[in-house]
């Protein structure tokens, strides 16, 4: 009996089910360990190629694959180094940043990383507003990316770029100050986070509804990989499901949410 709980087919398999496609632009959130073993991946590097490998089999070299590097720098008071501030999304991610293919955006406190045909388009000359008008989710948007969750749920960082375009009550703009090191250049920044309001518990983020919602309607995908699962669903379908719910209800999204 094999001692190994997946192997690279079974990534590009488990991809294609969710309905990635070649072309495609994907933005992956992850937690991988609970895959299990995966067959040949003896070190996280090695692991990470893996996955590379796959994805791009399965977007090909006009696809373009991007994952999240966020380090909350100035939140956390510290400056942000473009090339060397670590993330804390996981061993995929952190892999990824340190892949000589990618290419990493200058946001203090939510860069991301993009490798394939358009990787320069999502992160170049980011603005202030890290979930306002062409930040890196805008452009998400408005080229109808996939958020493809690996032992996740479907929900992301997308949903405040979404909460932000629709004026939602419980979140507002707070600039955060401080100092960006890209290379030879080092100067001073301001990012403004939509952040939620501390002094009210009912605002905390809650997204258990929006994904059994986007999974029972058929929107979000799943397929089962190893001991997990992998989800996906388009950032439009994000928008439009949300958009639907917060008319409603302007707390969808939140502790304070009462079906009503």
């Amino acid at each position: 009996m094999s001692k190994n709980d997946y192997s690279e087919a079974d990534i590009r398999t488990a991809l294609i089910a969710v309905g990635l496609q070649r072309g495609d632009v994907v933005y992956t959130q992850s937690n991988i360990g609970f895959f299990g073993r995966a067959e040949g991946a003896a070190s996280a590097e090695a692991l990470y190629k893996m996955f590379k490998r796959a994805m791009f089999e399965v977007i090909g070299s006009e696809g373009t694959w991007i994952l999240p590097t966020f380090t909350y720098s100035f939140c956390r008071k510290q400056d942000f180094d473009v090339a060397e501030s670590a993330g804390d999304k996981g061993v995929l991610s952190e892999c990824a940043r340190k892949d000589s293919d990618a290419i990493r955006s200058a946001d203090a406190n939510f860069s991301v990383v993009a490798i394939g045909s358009r990787a320069r388009a999502f992160t170049a000359n980011m603005p202030e507003y890290s979930f306002g008008k062409d930040s890196f989710w805008d452009r998400l948007y408005l080229a109808d990316g996939k958020i493809c969750n690996f032992n996740l749920d479907s929900a992301s960082a997308l949903i405040h770029f979404v909460e932000r375009s629709l004026h939602v009550p419980y979140r507002y703009d707070k600039p955060f100050t401080g100092i960006v090191i890209d290379g030879a250049k080092r100067y001073s920044a301001t990012f403004y986070h939509f952040v939620a309001d501390k002094n009210k518990p009912e605002s905390a983020s809650s997204y258990e509804l929006f994904d059994s919602l986007a999974k029972d309607s058929g929107i979000a995908k799943v397929a089962n990989l190893g001991r997990g699962q992998i989800v996906a669903i388009s950032a439009r379908d994000t928008y439009s499901l949300i958009e639907k719910k917060i008319q409603t209800n302007p707390l969808f999204l939140t502790d304070g949410y009462q079906e009503g």
